[in-house]
């Protein structure tokens, strides 16, 4: 960012700072793990002026329901707040473009790796100092992690409130990998699952047997999404087949930290053959690459897709409608699935906590103060259980000193979860907050998320039940190889890097994006005896669009981070 901007920005923080009426939290201790439960709301006798605020995020939030759901309505008692919320259809970071160029600045928005868009039109405030007078759950949350949620080395502002990465978290449940029916496994003798050879098979036999359904439509036997940004899902298994870690678009070597552009990888040429290969044998679905997320949805919600390679959150609307509709056996279990034994599934690589994607405050904001005390009570530990576990009595209860959620809401939790939660708001705003992740407690000596052992047993229907148990399994983190396996990555996520607008990484990564989601579609549903020469025209491609200059960008912004991490 220029100094200038930098300048007046924060000249519009001590200003609206200054003019702020709210009494608010300011004077509450943070809420941190074991350390009581602290609402970050108003203070005692102070009553809220409502107020809406307006919000974008590039997220989706199809159950989203302007806070009339029953936790959206005990936020805004607490806090007095409402949000004005848009979400992103389609494109979302032409959306932040064009609140980037044109002025119109939402209140809060969250940007994901687009922030950098922000930064360079000087649309969202440094957060800093509201954190540190305004945000004492946030602040003591974060503790020495703060360091994280700096912009850059040369730009050490804090632009965005974290809240994709959890902190100090111990994943349970397994949401990623390859996925297939229990039906299938469970006819196929629930065999050994590791490669993508025991994934095609299971389908192939499988299909052979029942190429339609029981109403005679045609069974799909793995069908992809890539609609649009759904694209990343498509081309993600590239890396997460042989080995790689959730970089996004680059595969980092652990040692030197050089930046690749992970498609230029030998062995992810050797994933997309095999689609090639699926899609020669009629395994795949032709309308992989046409298809619109909602038809996507739509055929595994009809129960006929065997298998999928895409995480849970994204198609996790369509597995409901089938457990809404008592098609249990047609829901989906998680498997390992590499290229050959030689790799490992990287689903449980941890990053550590990395102040990546967040929220920002934008400099139009018509009253900082009173937003940041919104996130703040949202960072509570009162504001996580809400989140999580929703409202004592209404959806859960305390036994003997432990949360339970109330059977018939767990129902609904498991079968028709997206009408319950737009109606009830459980778990509807943890991209909304910094929080603690999975596997830690809160003063009470429960734990803060519903993703821990004894609940995701309860949560498992009897054919996942089955399943499990065939395979030696309590859960589908039992199957994948665990975080001890892995070393820790010095710089996080990589792809949680929010870089400015003119940068060379972010400049040719534009073109390295349209060069790939065009030739990868090209190259899977090629015959098979041209996949070779497509994909030689694809590396042309992207060496003469300057795919090297990109990495050696991306390295530094690596290197960077790296020692600005370091730095306390």
């Amino acid at each position: 960012m220029k100094p200038e901007k930098k300048g007046l920005i924060a000249s519009s923080i001590v200003a609206l700072t200054l003019v702020s009426t709210l009494a608010g939290c300011s004077g509450n201790d943070g809420a941190t793990a074991g350390e009581g439960n602290n609402s970050g709301g108003s203070s005692a006798g102070t009553e809220l002026k409502p107020v809406t605020l307006t919000y974008f995020s590039e997220d989706s939030s199809t159950n989203w329901n302007n806070m009339k759901d029953e936790v959206g309505k005990i936020i805004t008692e607490k806090t007095g707040v409402t949000l004005d919320a848009e979400f992103a259809v389609g494109d979302p970071v032409q959306k932040i473009s064009l609140i980037a160029a044109t002025g119109n600045y939402p209140d809060l928005i969250a940007a994901k790796a687009d922030v950098g868009k922000l930064v360079d039109a000087g649309a969202i405030l440094d957060l800093t100092d509201l954190i540190e007078k305004h945000a004492p759950n946030i602040k003591k949350m974060l503790g020495d992690k703060i360091v994280r949620t700096k912009y850059s080395l040369e730009d050490q502002a804090i632009y965005s409130i974290p809240t994709w990465s959890a902190v100090d978290e111990k994943k349970f449940k397994a949401d990623g990998g390859f996925e297939l029916q229990h039906r299938v496994v469970k006819e196929a003798g629930y065999p050994e699952i590791q490669t993508v050879k025991d994934f095609e098979k299971v389908i192939q036999d499988y299909i052979t047997k029942h190429p339609t359904d029981e109403n005679g439509n045609k069974n799909i036997g793995l069908s992809l999404n890539g609609d649009d940004w759904h694209m990343y899902q498509v081309t993600n298994a590239g890396f997460q087949t042989t080995g790689g870690p959730d970089d996004g678009e680059y595969y980092i070597d652990q040692e030197t930290h050089q930046a690749t552009y992970h498609f230029r990888r030998p062995e992810e040429k050797e994933y997309f053959r095999w689609l090639n290969h699926m899609n020669n044998i009629g395994l795949l679905d032709p309308e992989s690459f046409v298809q619109k997320t909602d038809q996507f949805k739509a055929k595994v919600a009809s129960g006929r897709v065997l298998g999928l390679a895409d995480p849970e959150w994204d198609y996790g609307d369509a597995q409901n409608a089938l457990k809404a509709a008592g098609k249990l056996d047609q829901t989906y279990g998680h498997y390992p699935v590499t290229m050959s034994k030689e790799y490992k599934d990287t689903s449980f690589w941890p990053a550590g906590f990395d102040g990546g994607y967040g929220i920002s405050i934008s400099s139009k904001c018509k009253d900082p103060v009173r937003a940041i005390q919104f996130l703040d009570f949202l960072a509570s530990e009162e504001g996580q259980i809400l989140n999580n576990w929703g409202i004592e009595g209404k959806h859960y209860t305390v036994e003997g000193g432990k949360r339970v959620i109330i059977p018939a809401v767990q129902e609904r939790m498991d079968n028709d979860n997206a009408a319950f939660q737009k109606e009830a708001g459980v778990g509807l705003y943890w991209n909304m907050m910094v929080h603690y992740g999975d596997g830690i407690k809160d003063s009470t000596g429960n734990y803060f998320t519903r993703s821990y052992p004894e609940q995701l047993t309860a949560s498992y229907s009897e054919p996942e039940k089955e399943t499990l148990k065939a395979y030696g399994a309590e859960h589908w983190k039992d199957l994948f190889p665990a975080e001890e396996e892995f070393g820790p990555r010095a710089y996080g996520a990589a792809y949680t890097m929010s870089l400015a607008s003119d940068d060379p990484a972010v400049i040719l990564g534009a073109k390295m994006k349209d060069i790939t989601w065009k030739r990868i579609p090209e190259a899977v549903m090629s015959k098979p005896e041209e996949f070779d020469k497509i994909w030689a025209a694809y590396m042309a491609d992207l060496d003469k669009a300057g795919v090297k200059e990109m990495e050696e960008a991306y390295t530094k912004h690596i290197l960077n981070r790296i020692e600005l991490w370091s730095t306390k």
